[in-house]
This record gives C-alpha cells, sequence and structure tokens, in this order.
C-alpha cells in the first residue's frame, strides 16, 4: 500500500514526475554512451572488408538515387528463417564503408545484403531492363533506361576524397586513379592490374556487366550489386568472442 501511496504522489505531481523521467533517461544514456569513450573501435575488423571501387561507388549512388532502398533491405537478422533464407546475419562490419547504411526491415523485394553472386550479369540486366520478364509476379519498376545513360567516372574522385573526410580509407593513390579504375573495372581491355593491386585481386569484379559498348549506368549499378556479401569468407569467419 505504501509503494502505491509513492506511485501516486510521483505521477500525480508532473514536477516530480519530470525529473524522475530526466534521471532514468540520463543514468541510461550515459550507461550506453560513456563506454564507447573507451573503446578504440565499436565495430569489429573483419578481414576482407575494403572501401568500394569507383564503380561500385557510383553504382551505390544510382543505387540510392532510384530508391532501391526503398523496397530492398541490407540486413540479415539473426534468426532462423533469414539466415536459411539469405545467409549469415549481416556483421557491422559490413556496413562500416556505408554513408547511409542501407540497414532496415522493410522489403517489398528480397533482401539484397548477400545478392553477389548468385545470379549472373545478365540475370540482374534482364532483371533491371523488364523485372516481369525474370520474376512475373514482381511488383517491381523498370529500370531499362541505365543501359543508355553513359557515365565517365570524371566526378568520382571527388566523390572518394569526401567519404575519405569520414573515415572511409581512400588513399591518395586510389583517388588520383579514381577515373581509370572507374573504367578499367567495366572494360577488361584496358589495364586494370592498378585496380587490381589498389582494391584486392580476388575480390574486384572485372568485366562488361552489361553486355554492351562503352561504361553505362547499368554497369555500375551491377557491378555494386555482384559485390554485396562477397567480401567477407563465411567458412572461415569466427566472432571475436573477447568483443
Amino acid at each position: 500500500m505504501a509503494i502505491l501511496d509513492k506511485h501516486k504522489i510521483l505521477e500525480t505531481n508532473a514536477t516530480l514526475l519530470l525529473v524522475f523521467s530526466f534521471l532514468v533517461v540520463t543514468i541510461g544514456g550515459i550507461v550506453q554512451i560513456a563506454p564507447l569513450f573507451w573503446l578504440e573501435n565499436t565495430i569489429e575488423d573483419v578481414e576482407g572488408m575494403r572501401p568500394y571501387t569507383p564503380l561500385e561507388l557510383a553504382g551505390r549512388d544510382i543505387y540510392l538515387r532510384e530508391g532501391c532502398y526503398v523496397c530492398h533491405s541490407q540486413m540479415i537478422r539473426p534468426m532462423r528463417d533469414e539466415v536459411e533464407r539469405y545467409g549469415h546475419y549481416s556483421l557491422a562490419a559490413e556496413s562500416q564503408y556505408d554513408h547511409p547504411f542501407q540497414w532496415g526491415s522493410k522489403r517489398t523485394g528480397p533482401d539484397l545484403a548477400r545478392v553477389g553472386g548468385r545470379y549472373s550479369d545478365d540475370w540482374h540486366v534482364d532483371h533491371l531492363i523488364d523485372p516481369q520478364s525474370v520474376v512475373p509476379e514482381s511488383i517491381m519498376p523498370k529500370y531499362g533506361y541505365l543501359t543508355n545513360k553513359q557515365v565517365d567516372g570524371k566526378h568520382i574522385g571527388d566523390l572518394m576524397r569526401t567519404q575519405s573526410y569520414v573515415g572511409v580509407p581512400y588513399t591518395d593513390e586510389m583517388i588520383v586513379n579514381a577515373q581509370l579504375d572507374f573504367n578499367a573495372q567495366a572494360d577488361p581491355d584496358l589495364d586494370y592490374d592498378g585496380l587490381l593491386e589498389r582494391y584486392g585481386e580476388d575480390s574486384v569484379n572485372v568485366r562488361n556487366f552489361d553486355g554492351r559498348h562503352g561504361t553505362s549506368e547499368m554497369d555500375a549499378l551491377v557491378a555494386y550489386l555482384q559485390m554485396l556479401g562477397t567480401l567477407v569468407d563465411f567458412s572461415t569467419f569466427t566472432p571475436d568472442a573477447s568483443r
């Protein structure tokens, strides 16, 4: 009865309720925020992770521009049904170079966190040009115009430099060679040795993604999609239990 009386005093006194609410929020905030000042990094470093190549970065911008994130998440939650359907649950490290990251739960279409390498380039191109020709029940709009919009990567170095200001580890060499690397990834006839040296020989797809002459926005978008979820080798990945 005494406890109920105390609750009644607290609930009927607006000023007292405000003070106690403030104290609860303050304590909760301190408990969550204070430890971050003693941690060197809040994200576990994972072998294989690298920043996006210039072409992949341009493709990601197209992905955002076209609103793909409105219907597709890039976050596999650690639940049995999701892991069985999509693959290993998403790691924070996989989004450490994303600004903004694409985590979420809105799925009008399937999650894309592990879509890289699951389908051929031709499948992606056909799907983007006419989704219903590949998935009849799809309500996804058509993006065929991306094949007609040519890009040259002229300003991709500026975007990479901006990304480096917020912590993406692009080196001066990467930024200086941005346009060359941009064009080389979609044209195997060009010299792409430098691209592989800078970003990793085993983690960069080099080919004509849309099968057409020149480098199009379709090339960039498919290059981005084809690398999603492919950088971490989950057959050897072991979480750091000490973190």
